[in-house]
Formats: structure tokens, C-alpha cells, sequence
């Protein structure tokens, strides 16, 4: 069993490998999976039921990334765990790599989903929840959905399925960074009380700071402890977290660093 030091020190290397990977493809998102790496941390270190040497046994929980273009911070958790060799994480984003710059299951089956546009993620777990009520299966299916995501009706409508089919197996956990690709989230379209809303439909809303590793494992203890009703986790979290000149600057969602600033956050984590 993981210590609480050993995830916040796999949740560093998850950061640092973040870096290395969007500064060697010269393409990517870092904002989002830095500051989604502590929450990866606890999922793939102590929190999911999984086997990198089984990747498709049958009782797994799954793991559907909605936002795909953080799938740096998946990736990394994924090496790290044993998935594949960490060298590999130097091909993302290349040609004939299986790490696409979205999870593609043509490429790496283990990403459980493929993902494209925004918004599709938790539709796609509230079938894979739903489908395993019906084999009477006891997995759980986490998915990771964006704060800016919730702009879009399909969100919703998935939002209302899985009350209606009473999914307490199915736990969302949300990166509310307050941030997305054309600023903050609250300029571009207002979603706030966000938690509150899921709540009004019915699902469990629990709120925690995604940067607290103690927070982060009670939230998942009480989301696979709940019945009756889906689970939704609103973790606060800081886009480019662990990185001073990116941390919750909007230019920092899908830009990489060049060379110079690349060896600046890699000092900075280092440190």
C-alpha cells in the first residue's frame, strides 16, 4: 500500500514526466494535466482496482478521460504503474506512436475510450455503468470530466440518465480549474453553482481541493462507499500546478514550452 508521501511523490513524477512529453512532441496541453496529477496520483497508486499486467481483466474498474487532451497526466500515471516503459512516454504525439495526442483504443485498448470532442465522456460512462448493472458486474466507472464541458447539453442529458438509472456505481469526478482554451470558464459562459446543479438533479455531490492528497482519497472512499445515486467529486484545482509561470494562466491550456521554459519547470519540480 501506497504512503501518503509515496502519491505525493509519484504525483511529482507524474508532473515532471508531463513536461518532458508536451516539450519533446513541440505540441500539447500541459495546464490541465498538471494540475490533474495529484488526483491521478491516488487513482492509479491506490484508488482504482487495476492490474498493468492483466489491463483487461474482467472485475477492473474503468477509467474514461472525457477531456482527452490532458491525457499527458494519464499516460504518465499508466508508465509509471507499469502499463509500458516510461521511454515510451518520448513518443507522444508522434507518428505511429499509441500515445495520440486524444486516447485512442485503436492504438492503446488499456485507454478504455477514445476521446475527440469535449463533452461525450460522461454519456460514454453512464453506458459502461449501465451495462454492468445489467451482467450484475461490481466494478466502478470513474470518469474525468472538464469544468468547461459543462457548457454543452449532452453533459446534462447524461447528467439526468444516470439518476434516472439509479448509477451508484458510476463516480465523475470534475477538474474545476476554472479555465479553459478561451479563458475563464466564467467569462465564457457562467456555470457556476456548477456542484449545486449536479446536486438539483440528484447525483451526491462531494467538493474537495484537488491538490490535497488526504481530501483526495476521502473524497474516492466516500463516492465507491455511497448507494442510491451517482457520485460527483468537484475537485478545485489549479491549472499548471506545481509550475509558477503556468499556474492558473489561461495560455498555459494548450501551449507547450519551448526548450528554455521547459527546463525552468523541470528545475522548479526538481527542486
Amino acid at each position: 500500500m501506497q504512503t501518503l508521501d509515496d502519491l505525493k511523490n509519484k504525483a511529482k513524477q507524474i508532473r515532471i514526466e508531463i513536461i518532458k512529453m508536451v516539450a519533446e512532441a513541440k505540441s500539447g496541453h500541459p495546464g490541465g494535466p498538471l494540475g490533474l496529477a495529484d488526483i491521478f496520483s491516488a487513482l492509479y497508486f491506490h484508488v482504482l482496482n487495476h492490474n498493468p499486467k492483466d489491463p483487461f481483466m474482467e472485475t477492473r474498474d474503468r477509467l474514461v478521460l472525457s477531456n482527452g487532451h490532458v491525457c499527458a497526466v494519464r499516460y504518465a500515471a499508466m508508465a509509471l504503474s507499469g502499463y509500458f516503459p516510461l521511454e515510451e512516454l518520448s513518443t507522444f504525439r508522434k507518428l505511429g506512436s499509441r500515445l495520440q495526442g486524444h486516447p485512442s483504443t485503436r492504438y492503446l485498448p488499456e485507454a478504455e475510450t477514445s476521446s475527440g470532442s469535449l463533452g461525450q465522456g460522461l454519456s460514454v460512462a453512464c453506458g459502461m455503468a449501465l451495462g454492468a448493472k445489467l451482467k450484475n458486474q461490481f466494478h466502478k466507472v470513474y470518469v474525468c470530466i472538464s469544468d468547461g464541458e459543462c457548457g454543452e447539453g449532452m453533459t446534462w442529458e447524461a447528467a439526468q440518465s444516470a439518476v434516472h438509472y439509479k448509477l451508484d456505481n458510476l463516480i465523475a469526478f470534475m477538474d474545476r480549474n476554472f479555465i479553459q482554451i478561451d479563458g475563464f470558464t466564467e467569462e465564457v459562459l457562467k456555470l457556476e453553482p456548477l456542484g449545486e446543479k449536479f446536486q438539483k438533479f440528484g447525483w451526491n455531490l462531494i467538493q474537495a481541493d484537488g491538490h490535497n492528497m488526504e481530501e483526495i482519497l476521502d473524497s474516492f472512499e466516500k463516492a465507491k462507499a455511497h448507494t442510491g445515486s451517482p457520485t460527483l467529486i468537484v475537485f478545485r484545482t489549479i491549472l499548471g500546478k506545481g509550475v509558477s509561470f503556468m499556474e492558473n494562466k489561461p495560455e498555459w491550456h494548450g501551449n507547450p514550452p519551448n526548450n528554455e521554459q521547459a527546463e525552468k519547470a523541470l528545475a522548479e519540480l526538481n527542486a
